[in-house]
């Protein structure tokens, strides 16, 4: 049974959460479907666009991301201090900038003249609207939605687009986090439907690596600033350097037709997550299949559950066998 939401979500333990949607056709409704030959890639732009739009709206970073032929993988982060940061016109703007909001919101950032029971009602949207910006389920919500009204007018039919409800996951430590990455920007590679990751489209690897190339970060996705030091900024704790190179050199094994082993760098990274190569060329490829709830070392992965009231630990014997020396 599908376990509500407030009951895997705990940003009181981790911001950072991969989520996962399918399509519920069979044909190949993001890509070129084989048996008919008709090709619906330009839906992955569709989806691409948006990820990245919502990014702009909600109190929500993007770490990672792959649209592929009939699903999606994305990594995020969710700021739960930016939006506490944000001023009453400031979470309306936002609102504003993905949703119609109401009358009366609008009139507020006009500052037209309200009464005190509009005020009111106002106030009670700005902390509801607050709300919805830090909540994984109105992002998933808000970037399947559109998508969905748009394939069903292109195929001129009714009916579910997507599947009922998205898989979420949370990831309790920068290891689970990077290896979750690395699994989601390598999925078009795996799939082989790109030879590289520089050349897997509509990935947030290939979108870091054409900016890399530039000596930039993209500014759509959540940077890497590298090692923890006083006045951190937000974003991922190692160099986007050795993130790429840890992402080619996992490809090239992970691939048959081609040969690679990890490098120095790669190896540097993995011995401070406290993986060995072999168990992280096994996370990279086969994540979603061991890992069907919340990631992480044992501590992390006991005050998770304990946060939430969960008896009983799922997942615990997949984590402490590959996430573990």
């Amino acid at each position: 049974m599908a376990r509500p939401r407030q009951t895997i979500v705990s940003l009181e333990d981790t911001p950072y959460y991969h989520c996962c949607s399918r399509v519920v056709r069979k044909a190949f409704l993001c890509g070129i479907d084989n048996s008919t030959g008709e090709n619906f890639e330009h839906r992955r732009e569709w989806v691409d666009s948006r990820i990245l739009e919502l990014a702009t709206i909600f109190a929500i970073d993007i770490c990672a991301y792959a649209v592929m032929s009939n699903h999606l993988h994305v990594v995020i982060k969710v700021d739960a201090d930016k939006a506490k940061k944000w001023s009453d016109k400031e979470v309306l703007i936002q609102w504003h900038k993905g949703f119609k909001g109401t009358l009366l919101t609008h009139k507020y950032l006009k500052e037209e003249d309200l009464n005190q029971f509009e005020l009111q009602t106002v106030n009670e949207c700005i902390t509801e609207y607050r709300k919805r910006l830090i909540d994984i389920s109105w992002f998933m919500r808000s970037l399947s939605e559109p998508i969905a009204r748009m394939a069903n007018k292109e195929d001129k039919c009714t009916g579910r687009f997507w599947e009922g409800r998205f898989k979420s996951q949370a990831l309790l430590d920068e290891a689970a986090v990077l290896a979750c990455m690395a699994y989601v920007d390598l999925n078009p590679v795996r799939a082989k439907m790109a030879a590289t990751p520089e050349t897997s489209d509509y990935t947030s690897i290939q979108r870091r690596i054409n900016s890399a190339m530039k000596g930039e970060q993209p500014s759509e996705l959540l940077p890497f600033v590298g090692n923890e030091r006083l006045n951190m900024p937000n974003g991922l704790m190692f160099s986007v350097k050795d993130y790429i190179v840890l992402v080619e050199d996992t490809g090239r094994i992970i691939r048959e037709d081609k040969r690679g082993a990890i490098s120095s760098s790669s190896q540097d990274i993995l011995n401070r997550l406290n993986i060995p190569a072999e168990n992280w060329l096994k996370i990279t490829t086969e994540f979603g299949a061991l890992f069907k709830g919340a990631v992480g070392a044992l501590p992390a992965l006991t005050e998770y559950c304990e946060h939430l009231d969960r008896k009983r630990r799922q997942g615990v014997s997949n984590c402490q066998r590959w996430l573990c020396a």
